[in-house]
């Protein structure tokens, strides 16, 4: 958990409340296509990626659409399920072998109510992750795949380095063979 340690260290969280908060989560390693999250059932934790990446993905007509993958030092989470309690619809699972520290629903509660600097940073994750989906679907919704592949391109650079381009095309909406065409126009 050292890196769970040094993100909050970095946002001011010391002492006895880096502590608390450390010892509210656990961390737990993932296989290589091992779920974190599965469509259909409720999702009970909210985890900080220590290692691996990690795809959000759903199955339409029998194949797979990555709507997403959580890198090293983010937040994973199925928003949805956690929050509501409702069954997830989507599955998140390991693209590569990882480790995730994950936190209950029960442990996130008590840390917002004893720590009230804990509180503003959990409004805070939640206000940038809807703000995130947000300008996601407006993205899919206005933009070309070329101009959202660009705005990936400035704006989150290392996803483009880490994901696989299958899963970085569906997640811009797109087929592999297109992706390739994009990216041989930019360069």
């Amino acid at each position: 958990m050292e890196k769970l340690k040094k993100y909050f260290e970095k946002i001011g969280f010391r002492d006895e409340n880096l502590e608390h908060i450390l010892e509210s989560f656990e961390l737990r390693s993932f296989r290589k296509n091992e779920y974190v999250v599965e469509e259909g059932k409720v999702s009970k934790h909210i985890g900080f990626v220590e290692s691996g990446l990690f795809q959000y993905y759903v199955l339409k007509d029998g194949e797979e659409r990555t709507t997403y993958v959580s890198i090293e030092n983010t937040f994973l989470a199925s928003v949805l399920s956690f929050i509501s309690g409702a069954p997830a619809l989507e599955n998140v699972r390991a693209l590569t072998e990882g480790s995730v520290s994950l936190i209950s629903k029960t442990n996130l509660k008590k840390l917002v109510t004893e720590i009230p600097a804990f509180k503003d940073f959990y409004i805070g994750l939640l206000e940038a992750t809807i703000c995130g989906i947000d300008a996601s679907r407006h993205d899919l919704i206005v933009l070309t795949a070329e101009q959202r592949y660009e705005k990936m391109l400035t704006k989150e650079p290392h996803h483009l380095q880490q994901i696989p381009l299958q899963h970085l095309a569906s997640i811009l909406g797109i087929t592999p063979r297109h992706l390739s065409r994009i990216r041989n126009n930019i360069r």
